[in-house]
C-alpha cells in the first residue's frame, strides 16, 4: 500500500518503520527537524520486542513537501496541531484518500471533516507501546492493538486492506464497529493519569502509592464513563478500572505524555481529553466535578509554564 504517515513521533514512526520495512511505500511527514535530519541521514532505528534492533530505511520529510499521492494516511498528530499539519499536507491528500486518524481524545472525526470527505474518515484507538528514545530511534517493548472503523459506519474495503497490513507487521489491527465505546475508556484512562500526574508532577506509580491520589484517578474515570454511557455507549467499567489498577502497579517511573509536555513546556492535550468529555458532560447534564477541577489545574499549570 501507499501509506503517509502525518506527525512521526514515537508511534508514527514505529508504524511508518514497520510498514516501510514489509515493503509498502511509505512516507513519513513531521516538523521535528533533529528527527528527520536523522533519519534521511542514518535511516530509522526500530527496536522492537520481536525483531530487536534494526535500522529502516523510510523517506521522511516536512508537510509542505510531501510527495507521495497515498491511498491512506495515518494521522498521529498531536491534537491542538491537526488542523495546522492537514493545512501544510494538503499536497498529500487526493479525492479518494482514507484517513484515519489514531489521535488521543473525542472530536478528532470533526477536525478532520474540514479538510477530506466525511466517507473518506476512518476513527480508531490504538494501546501499542511506543517511547522516542532519541531522534531517529524508536522503542517499543510490549503487547497492544489498534480498533478502527469507519466514522459513518459504512464499510470499507480499503480499510479492512490497512488493518491487513498493519496486522501483517505485527501491529494486530482489527475494523471494529464498537470503536467509540474504546476511544471513551482511552479517554477516561487519559482523563485520569494524564491529569493528574500532569498537576502533581509525578509519575504513575506515585499515584499508585498513595491510596488518597489512586481514588482520585478511579473517580475520575467513572466520571468519564458516565458521560460517555449517557452519550449511548455501552462501556465496560470493570476493564477499564482494571486496566487503571494495572497501570498505577506496573507502569511505576512511567510519566504521561502530558506531564511531558508541561516539563517540557509545551501545550498539552488537555482540550481534546478533559475539555471535550466537559462539552458533552455539559449537553447532557452529567456532573463531572473532579474531571472540571483537574482540567482548570492542568489549563493553570500550562499557562504558569507558559509565561515562566
Amino acid at each position: 500500500m501507499r501509506v503517509t504517515v502525518l506527525g512521526a513521533g514515537a508511534m508514527g514512526s514505529l508504524f511508518g518503520g514497520l510498514l516501510a520495512e514489509r515493503g509498502h511505500a511509505v512516507e513519513l511527514l513531521d516538523v521535528n527537524a533533529a528527527h528527520i535530519a536523522r533519519v534521511q541521514a542514518e535511516g530509522l532505528t526500530l527496536d522492537t520486542e520481536r525483531q530487536g534492533r534494526r535500522v529502516v530505511r523510510v523517506p521522511i520529510t516536512r508537510p509542505d513537501a510531501a510527495s507521495q499521492r497515498p491511498e491512506c494516511l495515518i494521522l498521529f498528530t498531536k491534537t491542538l496541531h491537526t488542523e495546522k499539519a492537514l493545512e501544510a499536507a494538503r499536497g498529500a491528500l487526493q479525492a479518494d484518500t482514507l484517513v484515519l486518524t489514531l489521535q488521543n481524545g473525542l472530536g478528532n472525526a470533526g477536525k478532520l471533516s474540514q479538510f477530506v470527505a466525511p466517507d473518506r474518515i476512518a476513527v480508531g484507538v490504538t494501546t501499542v507501546p511506543a517511547d522516542m528514545v532519541e531522534p531517529g530511534h524508536v522503542h517499543s517493548h510490549g503487547e497492544g492493538h489498534i480498533r478502527m472503523m469507519m466514522a459513518g459506519g459504512m464499510h470499507s474495503e480499503r480499510l479492512g486492506t490497512l488493518a491487513q497490513a498493519l496486522t501483517d507487521v505485527g501491529l494486530t489491527a482489527t475494523v471494529d464497529p464498537t470503536v467509540q465505546a474504546a476511544i471513551w475508556q482511552k479517554v477516561a484512562f487519559n482523563a485520569a493519569l494524564n491529569t493528574v500526574c500532569g498537576v502533581a508532577n509525578c509519575t504513575v506509580g506515585d499515584v499508585g502509592r498513595s491510596a488518597a491520589a489512586r481514588q482520585l484517578a478511579h473517580r475520575i474515570a467513572a466520571e468519564v464513563l458516565a458521560v460517555a454511557e449517557a452519550d449511548g455507549q455501552r462501556i465496560d467499567l470493570v476493564g477499564v478500572h482494571a486496566t487503571l489498577d494495572h497501570a498505577l502497579d506496573h507502569h511505576l517511573a512511567h510519566k504521561p505524555s502530558m506531564l511531558q509536555d508541561l516539563l517540557a513546556g509545551r501545550p498539552t492535550e488537555i482540550d481534546a481529553i478533559n475539555g471535550e468529555v466537559l462539552r458533552v458532560a455539559r449537553r447532557l447534564a452529567i456532573p463531572a466535578p473532579c474531571t472540571e477541577a483537574l482540567d482548570a489545574l492542568v489549563r493553570l499549570r500550562e499557562g504558569l509554564v507558559r509565561d515562566a
